[in-house]
Formats: C-alpha cells, sequence, structure tokens
C-alpha cells in the first residue's frame, strides 16, 4: 500500500510508554530502538518505556524520544509493506523526514537530534520565554498582535492550520501579545507545557552551535521529495546546516506546507509516531486530505489494510 505524505509529529507529542507496543511486536522497530540506543550512547528504550511525563517533557529528552518512536513506527510500516511518495514532520519532524528519505542513517539521525534538544534546553534554561496557541483569530491579526508588543521579543511561530496559530518570546512579551490578540477577538489563548520560545530569534545561538556540528555529517541524496516547514516547498537539501540553522528560528509554515503537497496530489497520509496532533491539523486544513495515526501495532495493521 502506498500512500502520498509521510507526516512526523513534533514536540509535545511525547508520552509515558511511548513505542513499548511497536518494540514488543516488530523485529523492524525493536532494531530501530537497539540502534537508536547505541547511537545516542544511552538506553532510549528505557527513557520511551519508563519515564514520567516530566522527565520526557524535558526538551533534551522528548527529542531523541519522538524521533525514535517514529522512526521504529515506520520501520514497522515498511516492514508490513507500506511506501510513501514524500515526507514532512512538524519542527523536530523535519528530522525525521530527512531519516525517513533516507538523507541521514539513523545512527546520525539520533545523534544530531539528541545534541538539538541539548542545545535548545540550554536556549530555553536561559530565558524566562514560552509559547501559546492562539485560537479563533486570524493569522493576520495574530502577527499584527505580536508586531505591537513592545515589552520584548514575541513572535509567530506555528502556522498550525486555518484557527490555530502559535506564537512564542520572552515571558513580558508573550503575556502582552495574548492580551492583545484576545482584545482582537481571539477564542481563546492556551499557554504550551514546553520549556522555551522555540523558533523564534531566542534560539539564534542554539542554532548557529547546531550548524557548526553539522558540518562533520555527510548527507544523502532524498529517496523521495521531503516538504519542509521552512517555506512549505520541496526541500532541495543543497547545504542542509544552513537550512536548518535557519529552520531553528523560523516559524512552522505547516499550512502552507499540506497545501503545497496536495496540490502536488498527495491526499492519503500516515502520522507516525506518538500522538495525533497532525492527523487533527489534516482534517481542518483540507476536508480531502486522509490522515492515519500510527503510533502502535493497531495503528500500522489499519495502514497496511491488514484490519
Amino acid at each position: 500500500m502506498e500512500y502520498g505524505f509521510a507526516f512526523f509529529p513534533g514536540q509535545g507529542a511525547q508520552a509515558p510508554g511511548m513505542g513499548k507496543d511497536l518494540y514488543d511486536n516488530s523485529q523492524a522497530a525493536r532494531q530501530v530502538f537497539e540502534e537508536a540506543s547505541e547511537g545516542a550512547g544511552i538506553d532510549v528504550r528505557k527513557l520511551c518505556f519508563d519515564s514520567d511525563k516530566d522527565t520526557l517533557s524535558r526538551t533534551e529528552n522528548s527529542q531523541i524520544a519522538i524521533f525514535t518512536h517514529s522512526m521504529a513506527a515506520l520501520a514497522a510500516l515498511s516492514e508490513a509493506g507500506v511506501t510513501f511518495k514524500a515526507a514532512a514532520g512538524f519542527s523536530l519532524g523535519e528530522y525525521t523526514a530527512l531519516a525517513a528519505a533516507g538523507v541521514v542513517t539513523l545512527a546520525d539521525g539520533v545523534k544530531i537530534v539528541s545534541m538539538r534538544g541539548k542545545l535548545m534546553q540550554q536556549a530555553a534554561d536561559a530565558a524566562d520565554s514560552g509559547m501559546a496557541a492562539i485560537l479563533g483569530l486570524e493569522d493576520e491579526k495574530i502577527e499584527s498582535a505580536c508586531a505591537q508588543v513592545t515589552s520584548g521579543v514575541v513572535r509567530p511561530v506555528n502556522y498550525n492550520c486555518p484557527g490555530q496559530l502559535v506564537i512564542a518570546g520572552e515571558r513580558a512579551a508573550l503575556d502582552e501579545a495574548i492580551e492583545n490578540c484576545k482584545a482582537a477577538g481571539a477564542r481563546r489563548a492556551l499557554p504550551l507545557a514546553v520549556s522555551g520560545a522555540f523558533h523564534t530569534p531566542l534560539m539564534a545561538k542554539a542554532a548557529a552551535e547546531l550548524r557548526a556540528f553539522l558540518s562533520d555529517f555527510t548527507f544523502a541524496a532524498p529517496r523521495m521529495d521531503i516538504y519542509s516547514n521552512l517555506d512549505g516547498e520541496v526541500l532541495s537539501c543543497a547545504d542542509l546546516p544552513a537550512h536548518l540553522e535557519q529552520h531553528m528560528v523560523s516559524p512552522v509554515r505547516w499550512t502552507q506546507l499540506v497545501q503545497n503537497g496536495m496540490a502536488a496530489g498527495l491526499s492519503t497520509s500516515c502520522e507516525i509516531g506518538p500522538g495525533k496532533t497532525l492527523t487533527g491539523f489534516a482534517s481542518k486544513i483540507s476536508k480531502e486530505l486522509v490522515c492515519h495515526p500510527v503510533q502502535d501495532m493497531a495503528g500500522v495493521k489499519a495502514a497496511a489494510g491488514l484490519e
């Protein structure tokens, strides 16, 4: 069975016990966990299966856990005969998409996301910052509400789907932007349980350090198209260190990405890894986009048409 898009979730999708069903019931998934543990130099199985919510929520832990779970689910899908025409991932998920397309190996992928998580955690610890989802307000009004802020850095960062945009920044600036959004008619403003203002200029130092770290890696040509968060277009992979540096400080343009894929005929998809967030976004972006969540063996079997 072939689908259009392989979608990979980003940070926030982690949960205790993630991936254990795949590990217990798929040889291919079990091998991913073992290789990831070896590449990262930690027991990723223990991190995913035995950690509590707070431990998994730390950026340095959640990124490697989500990446590994997603790659394990992809391996189980491949084992069941499922293939994809293109890959895309939300924020962190773009790294999973690179691995899924063969641009980076699994071993290199866990090293890279592990370093990314550590650098972003350091940046988050260095500033009192956060993120919030603004619901029920047009993108342009949210952009204007952020632009009017005078108390610090705050930016629109995650263009999730129509009617939902995440903003991020320094705490005082974020609070001011939230009040501006409410005054402009936002239905709700929900603070997110994350440790920093990701995809903003507050990540600039971490992004530069990541680019330097990436200079030691070798990247292969992609085996399938990868749609990037940065602009919603197919990624050229010409200068990945520079691209991924910019990726860390720029908004996630998920709505545009999905719409571009739909225009190219990619109307079926699987959300591969923990959670169902991207499946929810898909239904709001286009009623014509079919998305199957695959986070356990039941999801694998359903996507492969085995149930």
